[in-house]
C-alpha cells in the first residue's frame, strides 16, 4: 500500500473513530425515528440504500443478505417485495452503516439493527443497492414467489378477484417479481378476499414487465366473491446445465433476469435434495463444489434453504470463485423414510412418478436400485414399511439381473396388472456405508464414509461426542467413548459434515460434502473390546451335557478361567455368578483364574466373565458367553455301586437254597 493510500484510509479510520465517539456521547438522538430511501434512480422503490441517522444520511455498505432478509426494507417503505440487489460504486465517503442481519427482518425498529462499519479504502464506495417489485405483492405465501396477489395503486394497496386474473396475468406478476412461470393459480389458495378489491380486470398479453403497464377493462367491479383472491404460486427459477439430462449439471438461479452459477458452501445431499425435488427430478445422488472459469456466481446460504425457503430467496449477490455440480436420480426415488436411501419406492415414467407393488420386486430390483441411488446394498425389503400403495400404479413386474445401472435398464414381465393390494408397496432401506479402520478393533479407528464407490475419511472439526454416538449407533458399537482429530502431512479428498445436520437416525451420507483436508477425526466407540473367552477344568475330569452344561463331582476343586486375545495391557476380570455373585481378579497376561476347592450344589448356575479396562480416559468393558455348571453327587452313587451286588448276591443265595429244599421234599416223595 502507497503511503498517500495509508494516509487516506487511516484519515477515514479516525473520522470514523471520532464520529462514534459522537453518537456514544448522544444516546438521547439514538432513539429518534427510523429513515430510510432508496436513492439513485427513477422510483423512489429502487437504488442505493441510505439510513438517516442524527440528522444525516449514510449509504449502508455491502452485507451479505438475501431477498428475504432486505424485503423488510422494501416493505418499510410501501414498495412491496425485494425482487433484486446488486452493488454499485458510488464517491467516497466517510463512514457508513452496516444493518445487522435478521434484524430488520424480525421487525425490530431500523436503529436497532444499525452497526458502525469501518472499512478500507479500498472498500470505500461499495454500496448496497435494492429494487423493490413497486405495485405488485404476495401475501402469506411461503417464499416471495408465493401468496395472495395485492395490487398497488393510488397509495393504496388491493385485492384482486381470481375472475379479473387469467394465465398470461399470472406470467406478467412472476415476472414482475423476479420469480420462476406460475406453477399453481388458484382463488383462495393464501387466504380470503380483503377490502378494497381491485375494481376492473386485467388483461395482459403476457409479455409486458408490469402488471400496470397491462390493458384493462372499461367496466368496474363493485365486489368479489368469498374465496376468489388470487392465490398465485411462482415456481422458482432454478436449473441444472451441462449435465447429461436435465436432472444433473452445474447449479444455475435466474437472478435480475439472468441465469448465474450459484455457491453454496457447506450444502450436502440433505439440502441438496430439496432442489432435486424442485426439479422433479427424484433423489439427490451428488453434491460437490467445483472451481468457476471466467464468471463470479453467486452464493446461497444453506441455514436458508433448510428452513424451505426458495433458492432465489436465498441468494445474496457476493462473488465466489466455487460453483456446485449436482446430480439427481431421473426415474427413481425414496419417500418417507428417515434419509435418502429409505424409503417408499417410486418410479418415473412419461413425466409421472408410481408406486411399485411389491409382488413386482425382488433382491436383485432392490439391489439396482440402492446402487442407482449411491447407497449401500439392500438391508431391508419389506411392504408397507414407508407408507401404502398410492395410484398410479407401476404395471409391469421388474425383472432385473442385479448388475443393470438403472432400475428403468431392467427387463420386464409382458403382462400388466391393473391394481397392488393395500399395504403391498415396495419399503426399501438400503444399508449405510459406513466404518471405523486403523483401531485394534472395528469400533475404533478413523471415520470413513463410501460415497459414490469411494471411501473416505470425514474432517468433522466441531464433532462432540452426540455426532459420535451417531456412528456408534450406525456401526452396532455401543456408545462414543472419545473423539479426536488426527492431522496427515498433506491434504486429501475427505467428506465434511456439519453437527446440526448429524442426528440420532440420520444418514452420514446425506450429510457428506466434498472437500480437501489435512485433518480427519477418530472415534472410538465403547463396544471396543473382543469377547473373552470362558472355560472351566476340574481334578476328576468334566463331561458337558447339551442341556444341562458342564458337570463337576460333588466335593471335588474345579477351576473357572478368563481370557481374552491381547489388546490393551492391564485391566481385570470380573467373575460372575448367577448376576449377583461376582468375584473380581486383576489380569495377568490376559487372563485371570478362580478356583473352587469343593464342589458344593450351591454353585450350581451360570457363570460369565467381564473383562474391564481404561482406555482412551473411559472404562470400557466386554463380557464372554455364559458357561453352565452343574455339580453332581457320586457319593450316593458309589453307596449304589457297592450295595446293588451285594443284594443281587444275597437274592442269588436265597434262591439257591429254596430251589434246593423243593427238591429235595420232591425227591422224598417219590420214595
Amino acid at each position: 500500500m502507497s503511503l498517500l493510500s495509508w494516509t487516506v484510509e487511516a484519515q477515514a479510520q479516525l473520522e470514523t473513530a471520532a464520529h462514534l465517539a459522537k453518537l456514544l456521547d448522544s444516546p438521547a438522538q439514538v432513539n429518534e425515528p427510523d429513515d430510510v430511501r432508496l436513492v439513485g434512480r427513477a422510483s423512489r422503490c429502487a437504488g442505493e440504500v441510505q439510513v438517516k441517522q442524527l440528522g444525516m444520511w449514510r449509504y449502508v455498505i455491502n452485507t451479505a443478505h438475501n431477498l428475504e432478509e432486505v424485503t423488510a426494507l422494501c416493505e418499510r417503505l410501501d414498495c412491496g417485495f425485494a425482487v433484486g440487489m446488486t452493488m454499485s460504486r458510488s464517491g467516497l465517503v466517510s463512514d457508513d452503516w452496516e444493518i445487522k442481519r435478521d434484524c430488520a427482518q424480525a421487525g425490530s425498529p431500523l436503529r436497532e439493527c444499525l452497526s458502525f462499519s469501518v472499512i478500507t479504502f479500498s472498500q470505500k464506495g461499495l454500496f448496497r443497492e435494492l429494487k423493490c417489485s413497486d405495485s405488485v405483492r404476495l401475501l402469506n405465501g411461503s417464499s416471495l414467489c408465493s401468496g395472495r396477489l395485492e395490487v398497488k395503486s393510488n397509495q393504496s394497496w388491493s385485492s384482486v378477484c381470481e375472475t379479473d386474473f387469467d394465465q398470461q396475468d399470472a406470467e406478467v406478476v412472476c415476472r414482475q417479481l423476479g420469480c420462476g412461470p406460475p406453477s399453481v393459480l388458484q382463488g383462495a389458495l393464501y387466504g380470503e378476499v380483503e377490502a378494497p378489491v381491485w375494481s376492473k380486470e386485467f388483461q395482459c398479453g403476457g409479455h409486458e414487465s408490469a402488471l400496470l403497464d397491462c390493458r384493462s377493462s372499461g367496466s368496474a367491479r363493485n365486489s368479489c366473491s368469498p374465496g376468489k383472491a388470487v392465490g398465485l404460486t411462482c415456481s422458482d427459477p432454478v436449473r441444472l446445465v451441462g449435465g447429461a439430462s436435465r436432472c444433473s449439471g452445474t447449479l444455475e438461479v435466474n437472478y435480475l433476469r439472468q441465469w448465474s452459477p450459484v455457491d453454496v458452501s457447506d450444502w450436502s445431499l440433505k439440502g441438496a435434495a430439496s432442489v432435486c425435488a424442485h426439479l422433479d427430478c427424484g433423489s439427490a445422488v451428488s453434491v460437490r463444489r467445483t472451481k468457476a472459469t471466467g464468471f463470479y456466481p453467486l452464493t446461497v446460504r444453506s441455514d436458508c434453504v433448510k428452513s424451505g425457503s426458495a433458492l432465489r430467496t436465498c441468494t445474496t449477490f457476493m462473488s465466489s470463485s466455487s460453483m456446485i455440480k449436482l446430480n439427481c436420480t431421473d426415474s427413481v426415488r425414496l419417500l418417507n423414510g428417515s434419509s435418502l436411501c429409505s424409503g417408499r419406492l417410486e418410479v418415473k415414467s412419461d413425466q409421472s412418478w408410481s408406486s411399485v407393488c411389491e409382488a413386482d420386486f425382488d433382491q436383485q430390483d432392490a439391489e439396482v436400485v440402492c446402487r442407482e441411488l449411491g447407497c449401500g446394498p439392500p438391508s431391508v425389503l419389506q411392504g408397507a414399511l414407508y407408507g401404502e400403495v398410492e395410484a398410479p400404479v407401476w404395471s409391469k413386474e421388474f425383472q432385473c439381473g442385479g448388475h443393470e445401472s438403472a432400475l428403468l435398464d431392467c427387463r420386464s414381465s409382458g403382462s400388466a396388472r391393473n391394481s397392488c393390494s393395500p399395504g403391498k408397496a415396495v419399503g426399501l432401506t438400503c444399508s449405510e456405508p459406513v466404518r471405523l479402520v486403523g483401531g485394534a478393533h472395528r469400533c475404533a479407528g478413523t471415520l470413513k464414509v463410501k460415497h459414490l464407490g469411494e471411501w473416505r475419511p470425514v474432517d468433522v472439526s466441531d464433532w462432540t461426542l452426540e455426532e459420535a454416538a451417531v456412528v456408534c449407533e450406525q456401526l452396532d458399537c455401543g456408545l462414543a467413548v472419545s473423539v479426536g482429530h488426527r492431522v496427515e502431512s498433506s491434504d486429501l479428498p475427505v467428506w465434511v459434515m456439519r453437527p446440526d445436520c448429524v442426528q440420532v437416525g440420520s444418514s452420514l451420507r446425506d450429510c457428506a460434502t466434498s472437500n480437501d483436508s489435512s485433518s480427519i477425526v477418530n472415534i472410538t466407540c465403547s463396544d471396543l473390546l473382543v469377547q473373552p473367552v470362558i472355560s472351566l477344568s476340574s481334578n476328576d475330569g468334566v463331561s458337558e451335557a447339551q442341556q444341562q452344561g458342564f458337570r463337576v463331582s460333588r466335593s471335588s476343586n474345579f477351576t473357572i478361567s478368563c481370557f481374552i486375545q491381547p489388546q490393551y495391557p492391564g485391566g481385570s476380570f470380573q467373575l460372575t455368578f448367577n448376576k449377583a455373585y461376582k468375584y473380581t481378579q486383576a489380569a495377568v497376561n490376559h487372563s485371570a483364574h478362580f478356583l473352587f476347592p469343593a464342589a458344593e450344589p450351591a454353585h450350581q448356575g451360570n457363570y460369565s466373565c467381564v473383562y474391564h479396562v481404561h482406555v482412551f480416559f473411559h472404562n470400557v468393558s466386554s463380557e464372554s458367553r455364559l458357561l453352565s455348571v452343574v455339580v453332581s453327587d457320586h457319593t450316593g452313587l458309589t453307596v449304589r455301586v457297592i450295595l446293588l451286588p451285594l443284594i443281587l448276591l444275597l437274592e442269588n443265595i436265597v434262591l439257591y437254597f429254596c430251589c434246593k429244599e423243593e427238591a429235595e421234599v420232591q425227591q422224598t416223595g417219590a420214595h
